[in-house]
This record gives structure tokens, C-alpha cells and sequence, in this order.
């Protein structure tokens, strides 16, 4: 089974910066689409960017232009890089992974446990 261990979140000035870490372990035959989710206080939780096997990207529109996702396949991380943050960003931000623990197993999806992102003045 796969775990997820977010890292990198905190409180940061309009306009600032931060990067979100999300590190794979555990027993997996492979990992396939990961991403990051976010819940703003009294919202539903939404998808902020997502990443396939193959390096494809998604974003959600509020975010393009400001976020960037990437991964380190050898490593098994996944980063979201984010810049010129607003107030609306803030939330807690949960990474996910679609793996399978072996190659004729199902896919399925773990969670990290979230990191809170605050921006404020």
C-alpha cells in the first residue's frame, strides 16, 4: 500500500511563494496519476492540479500561470510550486497517488494527511 507524506506548508504574504512536497512509500507495484486537492474553510474540496506517469499536467483555471506541478518518478515525489499566492488560496492541500501494488492488482488511491497553506497579511 502506498503512503503519502505531505511537507512544505505554512503562512505566507500575499504574493509570496511556497512548494508543497508529497512523498510516495510504502509497497506499490507502480504510481500512476497524483495530484493535489485543496479545502478552503466552508468549501468543498477541489482539484488544484494533477500529474500523470507520463509528465501531462492539469490545472485548475484559478491557478494556471501561478502554480506549477511536477514529479521525481525515481524518488517517488511529487511537488506543486507555488508563486504570486492570493487569500483565496488558502486552505489545506491534500496530495493523492493512483497506484497499483502489483501489476495485476487494482488501482486504487491514497491520501497524505493534508498541510495547511495560509495567506495572509
Amino acid at each position: 500500500q502506498v503512503h503519502l507524506a505531505e511537507s512544505g506548508g505554512g503562512l505566507v504574504q500575499p504574493g509570496g511563494s511556497l512548494r508543497l512536497s508529497c512523498a510516495a512509500s510504502g509497497t506499490f507495484f507502480a504510481i500512476y496519476s497524483m495530484g493535489w486537492y485543496r479545502q478552503a474553510p466552508g468549501k468543498q474540496r477541489e482539484l488544484v492540479a494533477s500529474i500523470n506517469s507520463g509528465g501531462s499536467t492539469n490545472y485548475v483555471d484559478s491557478v494556471k500561470g501561478r502554480f506549477t506541478i511536477s514529479r521525481d518518478n525515481a524518488k517517488n515525489t511529487m511537488y506543486l510550486q507555488m508563486s504570486s499566492l492570493k487569500p483565496e488560496d488558502t486552505g489545506v492541500y491534500y496530495c493523492y497517488a493512483a497506484a497499483r501494488v502489483a501489476s495485476t492488482a487494482p488501482t486504487y488511491t491514497g491520501w497524505g494527511q493534508g498541510t495547511q497553506v495560509t495567506v495572509s497579511s
